[in-house]
C-alpha cells in the first residue's frame, strides 16, 4: 500500500464549507486537489483521520477520490493576501493530504437522488466502524460525479483520539451517533454487509495502513513515538473489527424507530 507524492504548486481558493479551512490547489503533476492542512483547527488528527477513513472506504470497494500526500513548503500561498489563510499554510510546511478534485461534481441530494440499499448499508457500516459524526443531513460528504457516488471528508472520523484516553471502550462503543447518518433509512441489508465487509478489514490491511501515517503527523503526543501512536489506532481497528456486533446492532436498532 502506497500512496503517490507531488509538490504544491499553485493555491487557488479556500473552500469555506467546514471548519478546518480546506482549499483547492494544483500540484506539479498537473492536477487540481482538494488540499486538506495538517495545520488546521484539529491538526494532524485531521488528516490522519481523513487517509484512515478514505483508504478504508476504498478497500471496502465504495468509490473514493485518489488521496495523495501533498508537499507544502514555505514560498507557497506566500501572495496570498488573507491573515487567516497565511497563518495556516505555515503551520502546514511539510506533508498535507490531497484528495483529486472532482471537477463537475455535485453534492448528494437525499431529495432527488436515491442510493441503492446495498450501498447504503455498506456506506452506513463504514461510518459507524470508523465512528464517522459527519454524514448527516447537515453535512452529506457524497458527491455524484458521473452519475456514480463518491465519498469524501472522513476527517470527523476516529474521534477517539481527540482525547486519546480510554480507546478499549471507545472501540467497543454502539456508536450511538448512527441513528443522525442521512443513508441510515435506506441501509436494509446491514448485517449482510457486516458479513461481507468485516472480512476485508485484515490485521495485514490495518498494519499496511497505519503504516501510511507520516511520522510528522504523529507528534501530538510527545509521551508516545509515532510506532506506539501507530500502533493505538491499529489495536482500535482490531478490536473494533472483531466487535462489529456492537454497533451493527445498534444502527438496526436505530433504523427499525426511522421505518
Amino acid at each position: 500500500m502506497e500512496l503517490r507524492k507531488a509538490n504544491l504548486s499553485r493555491y487557488i481558493l479556500p473552500l469555506r464549507e467546514g471548519g478546518s479551512l480546506p482549499a483547492l490547489a494544483e500540484a506539479d503533476d498537473g492536477f487540481k486537489y482538494v488540499v486538506k492542512f495538517k495545520g488546521s483547527g484539529h491538526r494532524e488528527k485531521s488528516v490522519i483521520a481523513e487517509l484512515l477513513g478514505g483508504e478504508i472506504a476504498r478497500k471496502l470497494g465504495l468509490k473514493i477520490p485518489e488521496i495523495i500526500f501533498l508537499h507544502l513548503d514555505e514560498a507557497f500561498g506566500r501572495t496570498e493576501g488573507d491573515e487567516e489563510i497565511q497563518d495556516l499554510l505555515k503551520l502546514s510546511q511539510g506533508t498535507n493530504l490531497g484528495i483529486h478534485f472532482l471537477s463537475g461534481a455535485v453534492n448528494y441530494d437525499p431529495n432527488v437522488m436515491k442510493v441503492d440499499s446495498q450501498t447504503a448499508s455498506k456506506i452506513v457500516w463504514l461510518d459507524a466502524f470508523i465512528t464517522n459524526v459527519d454524514r448527516t443531513f447537515k453535512n452529506t460528504n457524497m458527491l455524484m460525479w458521473h452519475k456514480e457516488l463518491w465519498l469524501i471528508d472522513h476527517g470527523s472520523s476516529f474521534y477517539f483520539h481527540h482525547s486519546w484516553d480510554n480507546w478499549e471502550a471507545n472501540a467497543l462503543s454502539e456508536f450511538k451517533f448512527i441513528s443522525d447518518h442521512i443513508l441510515l433509512a435506506e441501509a436494509a441489508e446491514l448485517e449482510k454487509a457486516d458479513e461481507e465487509l468485516r472480512v476485508l478489514i485484515t490485521d495485514d490491511f490495518i498494519s499496511k495502513l497505519v503504516g501510511l501515517i507520516p511520522d510528522e503527523w504523529l507528534n501530538f503526543d510527545l509521551s508516545q513515538t509515532p510506532a506506539e501512536l501507530r500502533k493505538v489506532y491499529a489495536d482500535f481497528m482490531r478490536l473494533r473489527i472483531k466487535n462489529t456486533e456492537n454497533f451493527v446492532k445498534q444502527a438496526l436498532d436505530a433504523r427499525q424507530n426511522l421505518i
